[in-house]
């Protein structure tokens, strides 16, 4: 099992809200992406206390022996433990006021993946040839899309694209979604922000996984997501099993 990471500020932006981390734990993978969002700094302390705050608490709770159960309680902990830091502190702080992150974690062992998120950053799937989200955007398009109130083809250009349903640090209590999904030898796992899954589309992700080496992958993502105007904060962790 190995994992690389990568992180980027793009074109447009004065400072890079995004963070991302991954560690290993006797030949197991967790890694971890959060997307920042608030005035001024605010996203960027969002970002970077709930990543602390995930690991923190993982690593707590962890043992190598957890079964699936076990797992789903303590990823859901970890997001929620995050979520009471970030909620409290933006109380104690005006500037910090609504500031809040996505967030979305993978724990990958041998033959199965466990995942939360919250937000709108991104698990791909890579197997069999093949690309899959895993997980579900928390966002008032998708949010209408599933309602069947507008189109796919509208969703891209939708007014409220980037605006979210869902977010780490913004209410007292959060719901993140969780999946335990089983995965073969040589898959490969995609965690990302949205400003590489919000600009590139599935099959151009995909082509440069494709062309690729596993070494060479993230900086290769990264500069395709710059390709396409770099509007936003890149960040990524690639595991490859």
């Amino acid at each position: 099992m190995q994992c690389w990471t990568a992180t980027n500020i793009g074109l447009i932006r004065d400072e890079n809200q995004d963070r991302v981390d991954a560690r290993e734990y006797s030949g197991r993978i967790l890694a971890v992406v959060c997307d920042g969002m608030g005035g001024e700094r605010s996203g960027s302390q969002a970002s970077e206390i709930a990543v602390r705050e995930f690991f923190d608490r993982f690593e707590a709770g962890y043992a190598p022996d957890l079964d699936a159960e076990g797992m789903r309680i303590l990823l859901t902990s970890s997001v929620s433990a995050a979520n009471s830091v970030i909620y409290t502190t933006a109380r104690m702080d005006y500037k910090s006021f609504g500031m809040g992150t996505t967030c979305v974690a993978a724990y990958a062992e041998a033959g199965w993946l466990s995942i939360v998120n919250v937000g709108d950053s991104r698990a791909y799937l890579v197997q069999g040839g093949e690309i899959r989200q895993l997980t579900n955007d928390h966002t008032v398009v998708n949010m209408l899309l599933s309602q069947g109130k507008i189109k796919r083809e509208e969703a891209a250009n939708h007014p409220q694209r980037n605006m979210l349903t869902r977010a780490v640090g913004v209410e007292r209590v959060v719901r993140p979604d969780y999946y335990h999904i089983p995965v073969e030898e040589g898959f490969l796992l995609l965690l990302c922000s949205d400003g590489l899954s919000g600009y590139c589309t599935e099959a151009e992700i995909l082509r440069v996984i494709r062309e690729k080496t596993a070494d060479d992958l993230p900086q290769a993502l990264v500069e395709l997501a710059l390709e396409k105007g770099g509007r936003d904060n890149i960040s990524l962790a690639v595991v490859r099993g």
